[in-house]
């Protein structure tokens, strides 16, 4: 698993390890940590160093450890910080996953989960947005993203190497066990950020209140890690039982306001949540929001934290006892 180190991959890395799977964690250890990939294999976990653009490395892990499928969740995967750097992004997660697929192809791994994004949407013409919408990505982060979808059939006409993509919509909250969270340097997504704010450690700002939804503030589809982790253990089973390169969407269909994000955290942390208005921010959408009925009609996907209050609890749970984050932080 690339990027098993990270917030998404290390509950993915939890999930399996729960479902009896081996699992072999590969990251770089850039954003991921030590201490995420220790407590979420529960020392079962073997982790390895190295970057997904190094292909031999890569191709030698896959040797040593006999891997038979790959989850990829090694990527950038800021919208804001993708329209000031495309350069970085296109490298990162466009070079770097071809680079993990040409080391599946190379060793003869023919299973590949793909962590994808709405962001591949861009502005939706009609929600909740279903897999046929149209793709048009307004960020390089999106297109990026879009990008390796493309690719993948090519790769399972060409190779025989079968894949499903899952675009998630917003990842929020963490480990309902209180193991694993969200910790990012500098934390980029807006529930840990409002969190933080309420606990009085940084202050919030709204990036724009002037969008066209009911109170101003962007409307998004929060959806549980824990649910995300699940999606891709049934993923995983899929591809084994010999399913063809699709593409799911993973989203609650609930939206919520960033605004409504702010007064969840009011109700559950009991402290309000200072904040000042900014304006908007380039590449964001103002309405995305999922239809996932295709994922859970044909793989039985469904989320146990649907609820936006139930999903802030668990996040604010964690960072109230981790206030620091994840104790040890291991850049390459």
């Amino acid at each position: 698993m690339t990027g098993g180190a990270g917030y998404i991959g290390s509950h993915a890395v939890k999930a399996l390890i729960q479902a009896g799977r081996r699992v072999v964690i590969y990251d770089n250890l850039s954003a991921g940590h030590r201490e995420a990939a220790t407590a979420a294999g529960g020392g079962r976990a073997e982790l390895v160093e190295g970057d997904v653009g190094d292909t031999r490395r890569v191709l030698e892990t896959i040797r040593a450890n006999g891997v038979d499928a790959v989850i990829h969740f090694a990527a950038w995967l800021s919208v804001g910080d993708s329209v000031k750097n495309p350069a970085g992004y296109y490298r990162n997660n466009v070079a770097g996953t071809l680079s993990v697929l040409e080391a599946m192809v190379t060793a003869g791994v023919e299973r590949f989960v793909f962590s994808s994004s709405a962001a591949v949407f861009g502005n939706p013409q009609v929600t909740p947005i279903t897999e046929d919408h149209p793709t048009s990505p307004i960020n390089a982060y999106g297109e990026t993203k879009l990008a390796i979808e493309r690719a993948l059939p090519h790769f399972e006409r060409a190779y025989g190497l079968r894949s499903i993509a899952l675009r998630y919509f917003n990842a929020a909250g963490a480990d309902p066990d209180g193991v694993l969270g969200e910790h990012h340097d500098p934390e980029v997504h807006v529930i840990p950020k409002a969190v933080d704010a309420a606990l009085g450690r940084e202050s919030f700002q709204l990036f724009g209140e002037d969008y066209e939804t009911p109170d101003g503030t962007c409307l998004r589809d929060y959806v549980h890690v824990t649910d995300l982790a699940d999606a891709h253990l049934l993923a995983l089973d899929a591809l084994g039982d010999g399913a063809s390169t699709t593409v799911y969407n993973l989203g609650n269909g609930r939206p919520t306001s960033v605004r409504g994000i702010l007064e969840a955290v009011e109700r559950v942390t009991g402290r309000p949540v200072p904040h000042t208005t900014g304006s908007r921010r380039p590449g964001d959408p103002a309405i995305l929001f999922a239809s996932s009925e295709r994922i859970r009609r044909e793989l039985g996907w469904k989320p146990r934290y649907e609820d936006v209050d139930t999903i802030v609890e668990t996040a604010a749970r964690w960072r109230q006892r981790h206030p620091q984050g994840y104790s040890v932080k291991v850049s390459p």
